[in-house]
């Protein structure tokens, strides 16, 4: 049987709730079990270059915005 490295997560109440592993653990863990990937397909995004256009520059409309907040 394989060494499984995790971290236990508590709360403030020291309380166990979650755990965490490594990322190849877990490929390996759902390999073993079978499970279904569920790893995002990359996506093509060359398709969608050019569908809109912009009526401001992005970095001085998050300016505009985040002044609004305040």
């Amino acid at each position: 049987m394989r060494t499984i490295r995790k971290k236990v997560i508590i709360d403030e109440s020291s309380r166990p709730v979650a755990v965490q592993i490594d990322y190849q653990d877990w490929l390996e863990i759902e390999q073993s079990l079978n499970l279904p990937n569920h790893r995002a397909p990359s996506a093509e995004l060359s398709r969608h270059a050019g569908s809109i256009t912009l009526g401001e520059e992005p970095l001085a409309y998050q300016k505009r915005v985040r002044g609004e907040w305040a």
